[in-house]
């Protein structure tokens, strides 16, 4: 598995991790840093794992008001907790990261869903960050 497909594998299950213990994703990734550490089972948490993190809390009221404003007929808490912490991911990539491409933003975003939720979050996470793609110009504020 390529390093950045493993950071993005790893920055998501962060992120869910906050989501379901109602934690801070800043809180979790410490946790995970101090646990990899501690435990030499563990493996160290790559550098654009935390980049991803602290990126997406950065900006995480914009990002789920865009989830909110363009997943139609979803609330984000309706939403399917894996989906939504792909999407958060995904969406904090394509808008604020310019040195990956987007067509790898929006792909690795799919094969997690792929590996991660049910048949239907591929095509709701393909759908939902191509529009953010063809908006993205004006989707970016800080």
């Amino acid at each position: 598995m390529a390093a950045r497909n493993k950071a993005r594998k790893r920055a998501f299950q962060i992120l869910f991790e906050a989501d379901q213990r109602g934690a801070s994703v800043q809180t979790v990734l410490a946790d995970w840093v101090r646990h990899a550490r501690s435990d030499d089972r563990q493996p160290p948490v790559a550098e654009y794992t935390m980049d991803l993190v602290e990126g997406y809390a950065a900006h995480a009221d914009r990002i789920d008001e865009l989830i909110a404003t363009y997943a139609v007929g979803w609330t984000l808490d309706r939403m399917p907790v894996v989906d939504r912490n792909i999407l958060r991911l995904g969406a904090y990539e394509l808008v604020w990261v310019d040195e990956t491409p987007d067509a790898v933003v929006i792909d690795e975003a799919v094969q997690l869903a792929k590996e991660f939720s049910t048949d239907d979050s591929p095509s709701f996470v393909n759908g939902l960050l191509g529009r953010f793609k063809d908006l993205k110009p004006s989707l970016r504020r800080d």
